[in-house]
């Protein structure tokens, strides 16, 4: 699972516990003005295959976490329960996409939306 942390200008996604050695990643940070999207993602992360993998896990049904790649795209991955996964559509990122399980997607959606906005109005 990841915490999303929010300034006044970045997200921060802490990659957490045993997950940062799966993903082999335990921070990212992302300009808010580098975020066009976020969504609520179960349907994808139900899915079994997530790409080719560049590095980190995927045991489908349990965990997808690490680099992965999708269409041609850069996909961060950090989902155990699809259910809880939420997708950030990213440019001029080393990463396209970060799907990710949060504790709270909406709430996490509507806080990501609202910086976002701050950050443009």
């Amino acid at each position: 699972m990841a915490e999303v942390e929010i300034t006044a200008d970045a997200l921060i996604v802490h990659v957490t516990g045993v997950d940062q050695i799966f993903a082999l990643r335990s921070e990212l940070t992302i300009p808010l003005r580098h975020v066009s999207g976020v969504a609520p993602d179960e349907d994808e992360a139900r899915r079994w295959y997530h790409g080719m993998r560049a590095a980190g896990t995927n045991l489908p049904g349990l965990l997808t976490a690490g680099t992965f790649y999708q269409h041609g795209e850069r996909v961060f991955w950090d989902v155990h329960r699809p259910e809880r996964a939420i997708a950030l559509s990213l440019r001029d990122e080393r990463y396209n996409k970060l799907v990710i399980e949060v504790d709270d997607p909406a709430a996490t959606i509507a806080a990501i939306e609202a910086a976002r906005h701050r950050r443009t109005g």
